[in-house]
């Protein structure tokens, strides 16, 4: 039996993917302490792995102290969650022995902590891959318009990190993608932009669903045999009372039956008369409910396109923020699906494309290929075996 060190973050799209990962190290006797945020305690305690936290308010105070005008800020945001990771992490785990470390990719100053400790590392990937060279090109475009303040503020907070620590940053490109020998990627090839240009040190495990371990207060029943077009924007770009009112009055009264997750933020109430066609609940078991839906409208989050691919549900992605742009034009080049825009989105245009996506049988075929594609890949336990192999080598 090994001690595994998993270190996240705090966001649904980051954790989430690693519950089976967790969940399977532990089935095969590896015993798991991970570090998270304090909202994810329950669901990471229920897998049996020992949680620590980190402060989330410090956390992301530092994380925007870096500012948002541009890449390079983001990464110095990052250095300076060093200051709150770090010692946060070695103060928790004073005293104990680790076999190896995963890391999230994006998040945590995973890689830091490694040499640090001198584990060997895995980076568990959530979003899309990037490989060195091509995030050295896409910054190197973007750098021109960087000011010199901002560079100069980077190469302050890397010294400060060489200083403190003793382990030296050699590019931007370590602190945003957190690299490591080893790196799980929740997708497929096909599914990657670029797929063919990755080595062997990155294993394409496809989706890893498990059970979310919560219990659910839906009735699937009121859905099995209906095929419904399932509606929800995810976990963080939810608070969308104009949309949901929109999808109200593209499907409302039609022959579609309608699933809507609205999220924590917004009130049943405040959307007025709900059609007898619709259910309508601030949250739902998104994967039980794919297993049954027709269409899946969404904003198009990694860990959602998956989910509805990997039942072979057609999409329809209006994108928000962050990758889910890239996400859609992925969806669109294998034929899965389209993706609209929010802005200047009308009743009839959503009511007309989503008839479009359901009665051309070429999205219903491009997603039956994905979902074929994602299930063999195998998820977590795959991500296990290959965390296995790697390890292995460094067996005494």
């Amino acid at each position: 039996m090994a001690r595994v060190l998993f270190i996240n973050a705090g966001s649904e799209g980051h954790v989430n993917p690693t519950i089976g990962v967790v969940q399977e190290l532990i089935s095969r006797e590896e015993e798991v302490v991970y570090f998270t945020i304090e909202d994810f305690r329950a669901r990471i305690e229920k897998t049996g792995a020992m949680v620590r936290t980190i402060d989330a308010q410090k956390f992301i105070k530092a994380f925007i102290s870096g500012g948002r005008n541009n890449l390079l800020e983001r990464i110095n945001g990052l250095l300076h969650t060093v200051e709150i990771m770090i010692p946060s992490v070695l103060e928790q785990i004073e005293g104990e022995h680790f076999d190896y470390i995963i890391h999230d990719s994006m998040f945590g100053c995973g890689r830091l902590i490694a040499q640090i400790l001198h584990l060997p590392a895995i980076c568990s990937c959530s979003s899309f891959a990037e490989t060195k060279r091509s995030f050295d090109n896409m910054f190197e475009q973007i750098s021109k318009n960087i000011p010199a303040e901002t560079f100069a503020e980077y190469q302050r907070l890397t010294g400060r990190v060489k200083d403190k620590y003793g382990v030296e940053i050699h590019s931007p490109y370590e602190v945003f993608c957190n690299p490591a020998p080893l790196t799980i990627v929740y997708t497929t090839r096909e599914f990657q932009p670029f797929g063919d240009e990755f080595d062997q040190t990155y294993k394409f495990v496809g989706t890893s669903i498990s059970s979310r371990l919560t219990q659910e207060n839906f009735d699937l029943t009121e859905i099995k045999g209906k095929s419904p077009i399932y509606i929800s924007l995810g976990t963080v770009f939810n608070q969308a009372i104009d949309f949901y009112k929109l999808c109200i009055k593209a499907f409302g009264n039609t022959d579609h039956n309608v699933v809507m997750a609205i999220g924590e933020k917004v009130q049943i109430s405040d959307l007025g008369e709900i059609p007898k066609n619709f259910i309508v609940k601030n949250y739902v078991p998104q994967t039980e409910v794919l297993k049954y839906a027709k269409l899946f409208i969404t904003h198009g989050g990694m860990n959602s396109a998956h989910e509805g691919l990997y039942y072979g549900v057609p999409l329809i992605v209006i994108p928000q923020s962050a990758d889910q742009p890239i996400i859609a034009g992925q969806v669109e080049r294998v034929g899965a699906g389209i993706q609209l825009q929010m802005k200047c989105l009308t009743a009839n245009q959503l009511r007309e494309s989503a008839d479009h996506v359901l009665n051309q049988s070429s999205f219903h075929n491009a997603a039956a290929k994905m979902k074929e594609s994602l299930q063999k890949s195998g998820g977590y336990q795959q991500a296990v075996n290959k965390i296995f192999e790697f390890i292995s080598q460094y067996d005494n």
